[in-house]
């Protein structure tokens, strides 16, 4: 028998131009799509605040995990795309505070830029329920 997809939206304007999905669970594996600090007013939240666009970022993929009934507990990998490397531990104390009992595989890359130049970072997440 082959696996259920089920899509999520979070409503942002972007799902729709871009034509994604913020959220897709495929069986049990549920994976969060690039998530930025962005809030419901498309605003950068943290400019120029790596650790605070990451606390803020997290936050948003814990909401969007349970929309598919998954929780952080479950998550297995982080994908994290900073655009200033040297503020990676900025980063990876945000990371820490959410994560340390779980311990999740993680891969920090440094990119060129994101899709708003007040944005640093933006994370990816899977998960396994």
């Amino acid at each position: 028998m082959r696996n259920k997809i089920q899509k999520f939206s979070s409503g942002a304007k972007w799902e729709s131009i871009v034509c994604y999905s913020r959220v897709i669970k495929a069986g049990s594996r549920v994976i969060v799509t690039g998530t930025t600090a962005t809030d419901e007013n498309s605003e950068v939240v943290g400019k120029g605040n790596a650790y605070e666009q990451t606390r803020f970022i997290f936050k948003k993929i814990e909401k969007y995990l349970k929309t598919a009934g998954a929780e952080l507990e479950n998550v297995i990998i982080n994908r994290i795309y900073i655009t200033d490397i040297s503020k990676w531990q900025e980063v990876a104390k945000a990371h820490a505070e959410i994560f340390s009992e779980i311990k999740p595989c993680t891969t920090m890359v440094e990119v060129k830029g994101l899709v708003h130049p007040d944005m640093i970072v933006e994370i990816e997440t899977e998960a396994f329920v």
